[in-house]
């Protein structure tokens, strides 16, 4: 669960989209998607509908990357700075869940247990397999911000989305893709900070191009 504590407007400004810049990441195997034949009529009709629950899983196409959930409208703070009062606008809804394409249906937490230690770090958290995982809420503590500026606030979460193939021992393939997210942030940001310091973050350049304006991004 996040929390919020009080920060100094060199931190809103610099060191939080720094920080964040440092922890956003895109990653794509480089692996190729192997043929795959489609499920003959009568499989497909037969009683073999799950698939096994010891196969390999060989997944592909992964990327990760920071999705803006929420976002306040900037808040001018005078001298002394102050807390953050305006409310969060939620703009996604993140989600978990597996789709299989070909073959027996796979068990959605199996694969996303696999998904979760293929890309490591958080992934590797048991939450991160919960199917049905709701959505992080977006109000938290207060925060507090120890100067002045044009302050926006902004929440987040590392989307994950990877395709895979299972191959079960003497049994038919399963190929689809899976879908959950592995991290539950919030940053904020200082409207007048100079572009290029939120050039890592994906979450917070959205954040800015909703809040400050187009001018400032």
């Amino acid at each position: 669960m996040k929390t919020r504590k009080s920060v100094s407007r060199w931190m809103a400004a610099g060191a939080v989209a720094a920080l964040l810049g440092g922890t956003a990441a895109c990653s794509s195997d480089g692996g190729t998607q192997a043929a795959v034949s489609q499920r003959p009529a009568a499989a497909a009709r037969g009683a073999a509908t799950t698939a096994c629950a010891s196969g390999t899983y060989v997944w592909f196409n992964v990327v990760q990357r920071d999705v803006l959930t929420g976002v306040a409208e900037k808040q001018v703070l005078g001298k002394g700075g102050g807390d953050l009062t305006r409310p969060l606008t939620r703009l996604h809804t993140p989600r978990t869940g597996v789709t299989t394409e070909t073959g027996p249906k796979v068990d959605a937490a199996a694969a996303l247990r696999s998904l979760g230690s293929h890309i490591g770090g958080a992934g590797e958290d048991s939450v991160f397999s919960e199917t049905g995982r709701p959505a992080p809420d977006l109000d938290g503590n207060p925060t507090h911000v120890d100067g002045p500026g044009a302050i926006v606030e902004y929440t987040y979460v590392r989307e994950v989305v990877g395709d895979f193939r299972l191959t079960c021992p003497g049994g038919e393939p399963s190929t689809g893709r899976a879908v959950g997210w592995s991290v539950d942030g919030m940053g904020i940001l200082d409207c007048a900070e100079p572009p290029r310091a939120l050039k890592d973050s994906e979450a917070a350049q959205a954040a800015a191009r909703l809040s400050c304006g187009a001018a400032k991004v």
